[in-house]
């Protein structure tokens, strides 16, 4: 999709969201026009996505600073990953888990497994599904993954907290939604809801990759 045609969905994504929820409308006025930006280097994106788990935001800059250094020219590709082996990935401050999930994540990738270009080809729940067999990658790093580099329009992470919290504040809910009252609030937010999601991210700070 050409920057052009993203642009106007985006401006179409907030009419409908404005028009469809009353409770969404100041946020997106406060914010102004959508400006995420897609990264479709898949492998780069899920690298970065396993090293942040857990973890705060400026940890997670300065680790894959760190394996983006050890990987010097190589750059961070399946081969470079596995070329480094465990003990050395672990050496930039990241866990065993983390290092073996980057190592079966490069395996998979690397033989055909997890074939990252045939992943825009299919569905919401079908890429979601391949994605959660690497070691390490669950629900919700895949649907980050459905948003940042796929650029899909209508994923709703139920899981995440940034989220429920937009929302809770937003609703003037008393507790943080629950999955099911978050799936039924965000019902007339089809087919934005990806959009949507980062509004509320958005209004409570800074999101990756965006303006």
């Amino acid at each position: 999709m050409s920057n052009t045609t993203r642009a106007d969905l985006y401006v179409q994504a907030v009419q409908h969201l404005s028009n469809r929820d009353p409770v969404l409308k100041p946020i997106v006025d406060g914010v102004g026009p959508c400006t995420l930006q897609l990264n479709p280097g898949g492998f780069y994106v899920l690298v970065r996505a396993v090293i942040s788990q857990m973890i705060s935001t400026a940890a997670a800059i300065t680790i894959a600073g760190r394996l983006e250094a050890l990987l010097g020219q190589a750059g961070v590709t399946p081969q470079s990953i596995l070329d480094l082996g465990e003990e050395r990935i672990r050496s930039v401050g990241l866990s065993g888990a983390k290092a073996r999930g980057l190592l079966d994540l490069a395996t998979r990738v690397h033989d055909g497994r997890l074939p990252l270009d045939h992943l825009p080809e299919l569905s919401d729940e079908e890429a979601i599904a391949r994605l959660v067999e690497v070691r390490g990658i669950g629900v919700w790093t895949a649907e980050m993954y459905l948003i940042f580099s796929l650029g899909r329009t209508d994923v709703l992470p139920v899981a995440d907290l940034g989220l429920r919290a937009g929302v809770q504040r937003g609703y003037g809910l008393e507790k943080l939604p629950g999955r099911v009252e978050l799936r039924k609030i965000a019902e007339p937010w089809r087919p934005y809801r990806s959009i949507a999601t980062w509004y509320f991210w958005r209004s409570r700070g800074v999101v990756p990759q965006s303006e």
